[in-house]
């Protein structure tokens, strides 16, 4: 069977309700007048699925949703930007956060933890027939994906995974760590990201592993050497980091899929972050092909 799906993404489907505060950590009040309370269709995976797709790649997004007004969100988004989906019922509703968004663009997430049941399960034969038709797969942690990777293995797909703000020592994300190709991660919780970098290179598959560090830029380990890659000047102002390591890691898929080197594709990744950085969080935009390529150019330029 042909390989007719670039980028299969699992997982990360939902909806989040964006708050503008006054400042990060709130104070407590009663009350806080701010400036905007908006929702929007868009979590992890939505937001990779659109990345890759925007870039120009054959993707296809598979999770749960409910047959509820977020649910139906998350389907007018995808089917608004072109982005195949295969959702599966889920009883227990649409996954929904609450990001509240501080004046530097920084952001506090609230997860609603009651959207997923332990028995929750994306159904195997779909994730078969969905798998022997791609090149690739990113996994989101979200529950219940993780039941999914065996059967991305035995389709012979390339996998990644984005591990978020892990800590290191968390048990449920080690079988998304550790049996992906490609793992991203945040720097934010780590106290020494380098040897949890290796860790994840030791004890599981992974051929590269990058951690975000924001304005820092990221660090890539590859063949057991650990390089820097330099942070991109956003081409506007920056208002807020929500979506940034979403859209780092479909731009590093991008030169990945495209065949660029592992630089190459770093530097994609920075420059779609820090794209995501100049967009307002009650926006869904993430950066194209075109424009991705036009602020590669910029970044060359001494």
């Amino acid at each position: 069977m042909s390989r007719s799906i670039d980028v299969l993404v699992l997982g990360g489907a939902g909806v989040d309700t964006i708050v503008y505060v006054p400042e990060l950590p709130l104070p407590f009040a009663d009350s806080h007048m701010v400036p905007a309370i908006e929702t929007r269709a868009g979590q992890t995976g939505d937001f990779v699925a659109l990345g890759v797709h925007a870039l120009g790649l054959r993707t296809h997004h598979l999770d749960m949703l409910g047959e509820d007004h977020a649910g139906d969100l998350v389907r007018a988004l995808h089917r608004d930007r072109g982005v195949p989906l295969t959702d599966v019922p889920q009883s227990a509703g649409t996954k929904r956060a609450v990001n509240l968004v501080g004046p530097d663009g920084r952001r506090l997430s609230l997860y609603d933890s009651t959207r997923a049941r332990e028995e929750d399960r994306l159904p195997p034969e779909t994730v078969r027939a969905l798998a022997v038709r791609s090149r690739h797969a990113h996994v989101s942690i979200t529950h219940p994906c993780a039941y999914a990777l065996p059967l991305l293995r035995e389709a012979g797909v390339s996998i990644s995974t984005d591990l978020h703000n892990w800590d290191g020592t968390q048990a449920y994300h080690e079988a998304f760590a550790y049996e992906a190709d490609v793992v991203f991660l945040s720097a934010a919780e780590l106290a020494d990201p380098e040897q949890t970098m290796r860790l994840i290179a030791e004890r599981g598959r992974a051929e590269v592993v990058v951690a975000t560090a924001g304005a820092e830029g990221a660090y890539q380990l590859l063949d057991g050497e650990l390089t820097r890659i330099p942070a991109v000047t956003p081409s506007a102002p920056v208002v807020d980091s929500n979506g940034a390591g979403d859209a780092f890691a479909a731009g590093y898929l991008f030169g990945r899929l495209s065949g660029e080197p592992p630089e190459r594709c770093g530097l994609f990744g920075a420059i779609a972050g820090a794209y995501a950085c100049t967009v307002p969080a009650t926006r869904a935009d993430v950066i194209g092909r075109e424009e991705l390529l036009r602020e590669l150019l910029r970044a060359a330029t001494p």
